[in-house]
């Protein structure tokens, strides 16, 4: 049997190792973040039912496809990705709510949820940087991206 080709991308492997790394982070924080999306869109009451159902709805759905891009990004670097609830457990910025919380509660704990995946994949961003991997950094541009106008959609939502 004859062995794989060793990657050779023009990324030193130690590189790719701490880009894996960041991005099994922003994997666990999206996977959590969705599932907190679709959990928040399931339970929803109130008089913002319609908005905030059909909103969740399209950030649940965004997100999905997304944890399967940043997948396969650690996949193309060469590593396997997480994916079990415990892995992501371990890895995720993002704590899980309590209950089923109200409908202002869900708005300010998916701001800050979105707002934290910003902030992993801003961490990220140096590392993708210095080895000159231009995918892993548009991957991180379009997630920041959307994760900023995800909060600030949000965000108008609490304002009086």
């Amino acid at each position: 049997m004859t062995a794989p080709n060793p990657i050779n991308i023009g990324i030193d492997p130690e590189q790719r190792a701490r880009i894996v790394q960041g991005l099994a982070r922003l994997l666990a924080d999206s996977y959590t973040l969705y599932l907190k999306t679709h959990n928040f869109h399931w339970n929803v009451t109130g008089p913002m039912f319609r908005t905030l159902h059909l909103m969740f709805e399209e950030q649940y759905t965004e997100l999905w496809q997304a944890v399967d891009l940043v997948a396969e990004r650690i996949r193309a670097l060469g590593a396997p990705a997480p994916g079990s609830y415990r892995a992501f457990a371990e890895l995720t910025s993002i704590p899980e709510s309590d209950g089923v919380p109200g409908a202002r509660d869900m708005i300010r704990e998916l701001v800050d949820g979105n707002e934290t995946v910003v902030r992993t994949a801003r961490s990220i961003s140096k590392i993708v940087e210095e080895a000159q991997d231009e995918v892993s950094a548009d991957l991180l541009t379009q997630r920041m991206q959307v994760h900023e106008k995800n909060a600030w959609m949000l965000r108008t939502l609490l304002e009086e």
